[in-house]
C-alpha cells in the first residue's frame, strides 16, 4: 500500500476553537490531540499498548536526551524510535532547545555552531546545530519533526527576546534546508517572541515566508501566568494559518488546555499527567485528588466513577492510598495510566463540543474546575 503524505483538514470551527485530524502514513490524529511525553523513548511506567488503550493517538519523544542517552545511532540502527520502542503510533520529537536552556549543567549560543553544552548526566559536551538537530531526528525516523529554535528563559528584556527570536528565524530556514524533502514526515516550525506580540507576530511571519507543515508556539511554560500565556495566544490567533496545526509546546493543566483551545490550539504535550501519576496526584472530573491524603484510607469508592475505560475503577482509593504510603510501583503505574486515560477522554469531549457548537459552554464549566 502506498505511503500517504501528512495532510491537516479542519472539520469543524466553533469560533477559533476547531477539530480536524492529521493524516500520516502511521495513522490519523484527531485535533484538538493532546500527546503523551515518552522523553526517553518511553511513557514514564506504563507500556505502549496501555497508551493505545487511553484513545491516545501519537507520543511524543525528545532529541536532546536520545542523543545523551543511548544515542541516535543506537536508535537508527534498528530502524528508528518506533522499532526501538515498539511504537506503531506516530511519534513527534522535540528538537532540543529547551531543554538545552532547561537541564544542561553548562551552555553557550553560537550563531552558527548552534547550542554548545554539557549534558546533565556526565558533563559530556556537545553540539547541536540545527543542521544536527534535524539529522538526529531523521536519524529517530520520527513522524513529525520540530526546527532547532532557541528557547529563552523568561524576561521582560525586550532586546533579548528581539536577538533570541531573529536567532530562531535563522536556524529555522538552516533547519528547512537540512529537511530537505520528505514527503511522508512534517517539520513544524517553532514561533517566538516571549511576551511580546510584535516579536511573536514577526516571528510567525518569518516562518510562514519559509513555509513548515505546522505552527508551534514555544518558549511558553516557562514561568509565566495563564493569564500571560492567554494574552498571548489572544493576539496571534487570528494571524495563525488556518490550514496547518496549531501546537503549543509544553502545555499543561486541563485548565490551560481548555482555555488555549478556545483559541485556536489544535496539539499539546505536557510531562503534568504522567509526573503527577507518579507523585500520587490523580486529575478527575470533579478536580485533583492528592491520594496520599489520610482521608482517602477508609474511602472504597472509586477514583473517578466517570472513568469509562481501562477497568480502572476497579481500585479503590483505599487501596491506591495504601499503595502510594508503601511506596509501591504499581500506585504510580496506576495513577499515570488514569491520569493519561483523563486527558484523552477530555480531548473527546472537547472534539464532541466543537462538533456539536457548544465548546464555549463546556469550556465554562470546566475551565475553573480541573
Amino acid at each position: 500500500m502506498a505511503l500517504k503524505e501528512f495532510t491537516f483538514n479542519v472539520l469543524k470551527n466553533d469560533k477559533f476553537a476547531r477539530c480536524g485530524i492529521i493524516k500520516t502514513h502511521r495513522g490519523n490524529i484527531h485535533t484538538p490531540a493532546f500527546m503523551p511525553v515518552g522523553t526517553q523513548a518511553t511513557v514514564k511506567a506504563c507500556t505502549v499498548d496501555d497508551i493505545k488503550k487511553t484513545g491516545s493517538e501519537i507520543i511524543l519523544s525528545n532529541t536532546y536526551h536520545l542523543m545523551i542517552r543511548p544515542g541516535v545511532e543506537r536508535i537508527s540502527s534498528v530502524g528508528g524510535l518506533h522499532q526501538f520502542m515498539n511504537c506503531d503510533l506516530p511519534i513527534l520529537t522535540d528538537s532540543g532547545g529547551f531543554q538545552v536552556m532547561s537541564l544542561s549543567k553548562l551552555n553557550k549560543i553560537d550563531k552558527e555552531k548552534g547550542a554548545i553544552f554539557n549534558s546533565h548526566v556526565d558533563g559530556k559536551k556537545f553540539y547541536l546545530s540545527p543542521e544536527e538537530s534535524i539529522r538526529i531526528q531523521l536519524g529517530l525516523n520520527s513522524d513529525i519533526l520540530m526546527i532547532m529554535d532557541e528557547c529563552p528563559k523568561k524576561t521582560n528584556n525586550y532586546d533579548l527576546i528581539e536577538k533570541s527570536m531573529n536567532l530562531s528565524l535563522y536556524w529555522a530556514k538552516r533547519s528547512k534546508k537540512a529537511f530537505g524533502k520528505n514527503p511522508h514526515k512534517a517539520l513544524f516550525g517553532i514561533i517566538q517572541g516571549g511576551l511580546f506580540s510584535d516579536l511573536r507576530q514577526q516571528s510567525l511571519e518569518g516562518l510562514m515566508k519559509i513555509g513548515f507543515d505546522g505552527y508551534a508556539l514555544g518558549g511558553l511554560a516557562v514561568g509565566e501566568s495563564q493569564k500571560e500565556m492567554f494574552e498571548v495566544l489572544d493576539n496571534i490567533k487570528s494571524s495563525l494559518p488556518h490550514d496547518k496545526p496549531h501546537y503549543l509546546m509544553g502545555v499543561g493543566t486541563p485548565s490551560d488546555i481548555l482555555g488555549s483551545v478556545k483559541r485556536g490550539i489544535d496539539m499539546f504535550d505536557c510531562v503534568l499527567p504522567t509526573r503527577s501519576g507518579r507523585t500520587g496526584l490523580a486529575f478527575t472530573w470533579k478536580g485533583r485528588v492528592n491520594i496520599k491524603n489520610n482521608k482517602y484510607q477508609n474511602d472504597d469508592t472509586p477514583l473517578d466513577p466517570k472513568c469509562k475505560n481501562l477497568n480502572l475503577n476497579k481500585y479503590s482509593k483505599n487501596y491506591l492510598n495504601h499503595l502510594f504510603n508503601t511506596n509501591e510501583i504499581l500506585g504510580s503505574m496506576l495513577l499515570t495510566l488514569h491520569n493519561i486515560n483523563f486527558y484523552q477522554e477530555l480531548m473527546s469531549a472537547i472534539r464532541i463540543n466543537i462538533k456539536n457548537g457548544t465548546f464555549d459552554e463546556f469550556h465554562d464549566k470546566f475551565i475553573n474546575k480541573l
